[in-house]
This record gives structure tokens, sequence and C-alpha cells, in this order.
């Protein structure tokens, strides 16, 4: 096994809630993770879930960043839309600085954003919404996190914005390094003894195991396992044992 490094950040969705709906259990979650990726609105989360998930991040010492997504609350950010360049930006912009607000009020914080669900993927390839992604990033002054080879990454680099690639612990690869879509098989990784495996794989090797067997290159500096994945808790808790047994340290990215 080589040591492509010895230190990896781990992320989460957190805030993920509405309500008195919550999602998950953001507060042991937040325990083992350096990284809180927060919803700020669009696709899941409302004024007070952000503060206390702030309060909660800033009390635990863990970076925040701006989960922002589509305008798609009853489809949780999972389905594309078709919004212009002026529109996605400003709608990017707006959900950071409300977190921002939030993350200020705590005593901390945005440090980075990170786009969801469908804008993720579609901002892998699709240039003019990620070029809109990348310039609300750089007018809030944060790093962005995205998918390594993808458009977003790249156009941001060529800006001057910040990067982190991002591997995933709970999903499914494709061969060519993007992600099986949701609906099709293979798409989330429930096992805790293989998503473990798998992150010490991506931050010992820089590599993944796609679907059919091909090793994918992913030059990962941060890996999220998602809140609603099931059995999260127990797959985060298998994560961290697993990187610390190898000497891996987690630490932010950012």
């Amino acid at each position: 096994m080589t040591d492509a490094t010895t230190a990896i950040d781990l992320n989460v969705d957190l805030g993920e809630g509405f309500g008195r709906w919550s999602l998950a259990d953001d507060a042991a979650l937040l325990d083992l993770v350096s990284s809180a990726n927060v919803a700020c609105g669009f696709h899941a989360g409302d004024p007070s879930i952000m503060r206390r998930t702030c309060e909660a991040a800033a009390a635990r010492g863990v970076r925040i960043g701006a989960h922002v997504a589509y305008r798609d609350l009853a489809g949780f950010g999972r389905r594309f839309v078709d919004a212009t360049y002026d529109e996605l930006r400003d709608d990017v912009l707006y959900q950071v600085g409300a977190l921002a607000a939030f993350a200020r009020a705590a005593g901390t914080e945005v440090t980075y954003v990170k786009p969801h669900g469908a804008l993720y993927n579609t901002v892998v390839h699709h240039e003019e919404q990620a070029r809109a992604v990348v310039d609300a990033a750089a007018e809030a002054g944060l790093a962005l996190v995205g998918l390594p080879g993808s458009v977003v990454l790249a156009l941001a680099g060529a800006g001057g914005v910040a990067t982190v690639p991002e591997a995933f612990a709970d999903r499914g690869y494709r061969p060519d390094g993007t992600l099986v879509p949701r609906r099709e098989p293979g798409a989330v990784v429930t096992d805790p003894a293989e998503v473990a495996a798998r992150v010490v794989r991506l931050a010992r090797e820089g590599t993944v195991v796609a679907v059919d067997g091909t090793v994918v290159a992913s030059p990962a500096r941060s890996v999220c396992v998602h809140s609603d994945s099931p059995g999260a808790l127990e797959i985060l808790t298998a994560v961290r044992a697993a990187l610390g047994a190898a000497g891996v340290a987690v630490v932010p990215a950012v």
C-alpha cells in the first residue's frame, strides 16, 4: 500500500431537516467529521436548523461549508433546474450569505461551498451552470468542493478559486469517475466495513473501485459520507476507526 496521503478531510451533509422533521442524528455525526456541509434552505434546512447546526459545529471545531442547491425543496434538490447563469449565481450567493450570517453568530465562519444533489452532478459537465457556481464562490471568497476532473473545478482553478477535490465513501462510481445515478443498481454502498476500506484506500492510494471493477484514480482531499445513507452513523464510526488504524489523520481541507 502506497502513502498517497497521511491525512484526509471527512465531510458530511447536515442540517437537512425542515421544521419539526429531522433527517439524521446531526450531533452524533458531527463528532466524527472535520467538515460539515450545511443545507441552506433550498433543498432542505430552515433558519433555525441552520443556526443550531452552525452552533453545534462551532462547539466541536468542525469547519462549515455551504451546501448549496437548486431551488427544489419538494424534490430534495435532486432534480435538474434549467436556471440561467444570473439566476443560479445569485441563488448560490444568497444561500452562502444566509449561512454565513448564522456561522458568524455562532462565532465561526463558512470556509467553502459544496453543491448538492442534481446541481453537484450537473456542474461536472455543464459549463454555464458551473461558471455560475464558481463566480458565486469567488464573490463570497470561499473555496469550492467538487468532483475531480469536473468542469466546475477546472473553471475554479483557472479563476483563482481554491479547490478541494472530493470522493464519496458511500456512492458507487462509474469507470469514468462519475457517480452512478441513484436510481441505478450499485449507486449506494451501505456496508460499514466496505465503506471503511474504500476510504482508507482513497486516503492511502488515491483510488476507488468502480462498479465494473475498474480502478479509478481519485486525487481526493476530502471524502463525503451522506447523512441520509442507511446506517450513516455506523458507517462513519467504522470509517474513523479504520483511518485511525491505518495511521491516517482526519483534518479539515480548508
